[in-house]
This record gives C-alpha cells, structure tokens and sequence, in this order.
C-alpha cells in the first residue's frame, strides 16, 4: 500500500510522540465493552486486553467461549476458524479508540482478511472456554488529510504455549455501494442442510440454491449476531468469507475440520442478499468468487488439508 501521505507508524501511536486527546483516551488497561467492539450483545466479545510493546507491537489476550455462536454444540469443540478474524477485527477496533491517531468514529473494516490454522495444535475446548495470547503488529499505515484511512494488522494466535495460527487484515474505509448492489430478491430458494456446509446451526447458513441450481448468498439470519450485527445492507468482509467456506464445503462435500486456511478480498460491494457464489477446485485449494450481477464483487481461496 504506497501513498505520499504515509507517515512512519510512530507518529500514530499513543505512547510515540503525542497522547490522544482527552475524549479519546482510556484507561489502557481496562477491558474493552462490547459497545466500543461495535458488537450488538456482550456475548459476542473475544478480546479482553490489548497493550502496546513497542512502536508497532501489542499483546492481547482473547477468550473463546465453548458455546460462541459459531462453534458447533459438542462435548469437545474445536473452535470456529472465523474467530481468528473475528479477534483481529475486535483487536482492530480497540487498536483505533485507544492507539491510533486520527482514526474517527468512521471505523475502518476489513477489506481483505487471510487466516491459517495448524490442525493439530489449535485448542479443543471441553470447558467454558480457551484463553488465547495474541501478537499483534501493525503496518502500511496510510494517513490522508490527518486521518488513518488505512492499515495492515497482523495477528499470531498461541494457545497454552504453542502457537496454532495467524490472519492478516487489511482495513480501510468501506466501499460505497452501487445502484446494482441491492439485495436482489431470490424466490423458489433451496437450503443446503447446516452439516453440509460446515454450519453448527441452521440460522448460520449464508447459502442457498435457486431455481437453475446458482448458489446465491441468503443468509438465514438476515441480522447474524456475528456475521451480519445490524443487518448490514452490504455483506461484511468476514460474512463474504464464511460465505466461501461453506461454498467450498458443499462443493467439495468435506469436513470443517479439513479447512487449514481462507482469505477473501473485496473488490466491490457484495449485497446482503442475491450475490452469487461460484466454486472451483485446485489440488488442495478452491477458489470462490462472488458476483453481484455480472460484476465480481469479491474473490478468495479455501484450503482443505486431511485433519
């Protein structure tokens, strides 16, 4: 990301050259609150803490809770690979009100995310839930105009120890929709089961099929508590991806348990509803796209790998 107003990342963190300012600033080490996480309830928090170890270096801690919505309801639950973005986006949230200078109420929100996960060392929860230590750097700060417009976060996961994945976003400002991005309405929609797309429930399940067999996003819950909080006109970028993994499952007929890794990137505005998803495998790997219309709208890839 190169621009000629680019400043070093020193000049943007509290704890560099100058404070925030008053209305901004926050005890460091007090816990964020779901409201300044932009979460619609409590239950949806991750993070716990975030505090600065160097110019652009942070730790974090985050909790996983065994029953978080996206988890399946098991005695022993291996957790949701999304939550490892949806961490970073709260980390990102709490990174903008407390550190970084300039950002404004306008948050940013990610606009390509990418995540890895090692299969045998992410944690199995049989209790209430996971505490997870996360190192967070931040780069690529681009500044316009004396305001954060956009940034690269980056996020290693560690879990008693041992380290079992990483996801990199970039966020900046959302973009704006078009006149062809409206929810178009589907009717005759056929729902794949929630097991066969990888969905612990069925008010997770994004997809559906229409009448000539297109898979198009539908989600179920039009207002998901995580993946779409406030019912969101345009799909957000972690939406988009979830979309994609259950895509790829279905396509592919495997198990979640087999997804090593994802990454989304949005090159326009993806409707809540109507955007189609098409599938296509390479090896290991399967790539998605989505069209709104007959414009593509975002692409990404899923890797399956045997658990």
């Amino acid at each position: 990301m190169v621009t000629t107003e680019a400043r070093p990342v020193t000049e943007l963190l509290s704890g560099g050259i100058e404070d925030a300012s008053a209305e901004r600033r926050v005890e460091p080490r007090r816990p964020p609150t779901w409201r300044e996480l932009g979460l619609q309830s409590m239950s949806a928090t991750l993070v716990e803490s975030l505090s600065q170890r160097g110019s652009r270096f942070f730790e974090a801690r985050c909790q996983w809770p065994r029953w978080h919505a996206l988890n399946e309801r098991a005695l022993a639950v291996t957790h949701h690979p999304l939550l490892m973005a949806e961490s970073a986006r709260q980390l990102a949230a709490v990174l903008e009100l407390r550190y970084l200078k300039g950002a404004d109420d306008n948050r940013l929100q990610p606009v390509s995310v990418s995540l890895g996960v090692d299969l045998k060392a992410q944690p199995v929860e049989r209790g209430v839930a996971s505490d997870v230590l996360v190192h967070v750097t931040v780069s690529d700060l681009v500044v316009r105009v004396g305001t954060v417009a956009a940034y690269r976060l980056t996020a290693e996961f560690f879990h008693a120890g041992t380290r079992f994945g990483s996801c990199g976003m970039t966020l900046a400002r959302p973009s704006r929709p078009r006149r062809e991005a409206a929810s178009m309405p589907q009717p005759g929609l056929l729902r794949p089961a929630p097991a066969a797309v990888g969905a612990s429930a069925e008010s997770d399940v994004l997809l559906a099929r229409g009448t000539q067999g297109r898979l198009v996003i539908a989600p179920c819950d039009p207002g998901h508590p995580v993946l779409l909080p406030g019912r969101p006109a345009l799909l957000p970028a972690l939406a988009v991806m979830e979309a994609g993994r259950q895509a790829t499952l279905l396509y592919r007929g495997a198990l979640p348990s087999a997804v090593a890794g994802m990454a989304v990137r949005l090159d326009g505005s993806v409707p809540s509803r109507g955007a189609a998803v098409e599938v296509a495998a390479e090896g290991g790997a399967s790539r998605f796209l989505v069209k709104a219309g007959e414009e593509i709208a975002a692409m990404g890839t899923v890797t399956l790998l045997r658990p």
